[in-house]
C-alpha cells in the first residue's frame, strides 16, 4: 500500500510540474512496465517508451531539431544529417514514389506508430525518424549497416535475409548514408 501511495504521489507531483506554465523544456516519454509502474523520461533508452507530452520551448531550424533529437535518442548528429541527406536532401516537402514523407522519409504507418501526427512538419518528422533510427540500432545491436538497411527496407526484411538484403536500392542507400556520415563527421 505504501508503494502505491508513493507512486500515486510521484505521479501527481509530476503531472503538476507538467501543468505549470513554462516548466517543461523537453519532450517527455513514458511507459508502463509489467508491474504497472509508470516510467517517465526525456531520454528514452528503449523502444518501450512512447511520446507522452511535447515540450514548450521549440527550436526554429532543422539543425536545432537534429541537435535536440540526436541528443535525446543518443545518436551522432552526423548520422542524423547523413540519413536526412540520403532520404530527402533536406527537403521537408518530399514524398517518395512509395509514399514516404518528409525529411527522414517516414512511411505513414511508421509515422502513426511513432505518434507523428504530421510527418510534413520538420520537428515531428525528425523526432519520429530519430526515434525509429534508435530503435533499429537497438534491434540490431548497434550494427550500423543492419540498422540502416532496416531503416530503408524494414527490420523484418533484414531479419529474413539475415543481413543487408540483396536489393540494389537498399545496398546503395546503406553505402550512400555511410559516405555522407564520413563527410559530416
Amino acid at each position: 500500500m505504501a508503494n502505491y501511495l508513493r507512486r500515486t504521489l510521484f505521479f501527481l507531483v509530476f503531472i503538476g510540474c507538467l501543468a505549470a506554465p513554462g516548466q517543461t523544456h523537453a519532450d517527455i516519454y513514458r511507459y508502463v512496465d509489467a508491474d504497472g509502474v509508470v516510467h517517465f523520461t526525456n531520454r528514452p533508452t528503449s523502444g518501450n517508451f512512447h511520446f507522452f507530452r511535447k515540450e514548450t520551448l521549440e527550436p526554429t531550424t532543422i539543425e536545432d531539431y537534429v541537435r535536440r533529437y540526436a541528443d535525446l535518442f543518443n545518436l551522432e548528429e552526423a548520422l542524423v544529417r547523413a540519413v536526412i541527406k540520403a532520404e530527402s536532401n533536406f527537403n521537408p516537402h518530399v514524398i517518395s514514389h512509395k509514399g514516404a514523407i518528409g525529411l527522414m522519409q517516414l512511411m505513414p504507418a511508421t509515422a502513426a506508430y511513432l505518434n507523428v501526427e504530421d510527418p510534413r512538419d520538420p520537428e515531428q518528422n525528425i523526432r519520429g525518424g530519430t526515434r525509429y533510427l534508435r530503435m533499429m540500432l537497438d534491434q540490431f545491436n548497434g550494427d550500423l549497416e543492419l540498422a540502416l538497411a532496416a531503416y530503408n527496407a524494414g527490420p523484418n526484411t533484414v531479419l529474413r535475409f539475415g543481413g543487408v538484403p540483396p536489393y540494389p536500392e537498399t545496398r546503395t542507400y546503406v553505402a550512400r548514408v555511410k559516405q555522407y556520415l564520413s563527410q559530416y563527421r
